[in-house]
């Protein structure tokens, strides 16, 4: 029997870890990215701390099963070449001045640490001891030192991705697709005209995911939300800092090269604008110098700025799209809002066994 021929259009996270997950599987895959400015992969921070969350039910299964993947899928990157993704378990301090607050989140943790086994050791710190880990801290900022936290680069993450597929046989083309549906069925026309034959379409554009859908009539519930997010270099060793959350929607986390992530703005009802703006890097200097006044001397390497594919409610959107024309069998990934770096690889991996069950 021949193998089975998907397309997946969108090569981010969810994109990537659908091709490697199809082409680990044995299908003829082929991915095609036309490479928009603001994918959210490329700026995402990438740190993988699910359990604080104060969400419950699927949610946090999800996003705690999405962790909990990590080393699977490092190994199984490895054994297709691919030895480094940015992945590194460096601790996750929770920090904050309130202890109430520090005590709320301590027992929620406590409460799931039985069933979530790679959120490793729990421990209270003073803001000393916090320090120490986490030097441009400010005073006053006490924690909770969750060992198991850790922190991934989304560039090298999808990168490795794209090579192990391409490892297995995949093709990546950097070029537009459009979905057209007419009388004769659904088809995918790449550039100026190709168009490819497939049994299974699935659609990963992240923030993008509608207008690609949009020939076929369906849609589903997500949109674009700007993220603003500033690197930093420092005059330290930075790579045994651990990621630290305030008690907010931002954040700073270290990678090995003495730089030093902080963000980020979410601007829901941005729509597709991707401008570094004034006010963007002020709200993402000002909160992370609230927290780690110690960064005040660190050099501005670069702002990012992603798009991030809001879903509407809380979770994704993954599975068969039903739609009126004949033809290959269409799926959608997308929707993962904050969460696409911790969550994205295992939900792509789980859609490549659907999509493969179908066809």
């Amino acid at each position: 029997m021949s193998a089975a021929r998907v397309v997946v259009v969108g090569s981010g996270v969810a994109g990537a870890a659908t091709a490697f997950g199809l082409a680990r599987r044995g299908a003829s895959v082929t991915v095609v990215d036309a490479g928009l400015a603001g994918r959210a992969t490329a700026a995402g921070a990438g740190i993988i701390q699910p359990w604080s969350v104060r969400r419950e039910g699927e949610f946090y299964e999800l996003y705690a099963a999405g962790a909990a993947f990590y080393p699977e899928l490092v190994s199984a990157l490895a054994e297709h070449g691919v030895d480094d993704i940015g992945y590194k378990v460096t601790g996750a301090l929770l920090v904050s001045e309130d202890a109430a607050e520090l005590d709320e989140a301590e027992a929620r943790l406590t409460a799931r640490q039985p069933d979530a086994p790679p959120m490793g050791e729990l421990r209270r710190l003073t803001s000393a001891q916090a320090t120490e880990l986490f030097p441009p801290l400010g005073p006053r900022l006490d924690a909770v030192l969750i060992g198991g936290g850790a922190r991934v680069d989304g560039r090298m993450l999808q990168a490795g991705l794209l090579l192990a597929a391409q490892s297995l046989g995949a093709r990546v083309l950097d070029d537009e697709a459009t979905l057209e549906a007419s009388d004769r069925g659904l088809s995918l026309v790449v550039g100026e005209g190709e168009t490819l034959e497939a049994d299974a379409i699935v659609v990963a554009c992240g923030a993008w995911t509608n207008r690609v859908l949009e020939p076929t009539g369906a849609r589903v519930p997500v949109e674009p939300q700007k993220g603003q997010i500033t690197h930093l270099r420092v005059a330290a060793d930075t790579s045994a800092w651990p990621v630290v959350s305030p008690f907010a929607s931002h954040y700073l986390l270290a990678f090995d090269d003495s730089r030093v992530v902080v963000g980020a703005t979410r601007e829901t009802g941005s729509g597709f604008d991707t401008r570094i703006t004034a006010q963007g890097q002020l709200e993402v200097l000002h909160n992370a110098l609230s927290v780690a006044p110690g960064l005040a001397h660190a050099a501005i390497i670069e702002t990012r700025v992603g798009l991030r594919p809001l879903p509407v409610g809380e979770l994704p959107t993954v599975g068969p799209v039903a739609t009126d024309a004949s033809g290959p069998a269409l799926f959608v990934n997308a929707g993962f809002g904050a969460a696409g770096l911790t969550m994205g690889p295992l939900v792509g991996d789980r859609l490549a066994a659907q999509v493969l069950d179908g066809v």
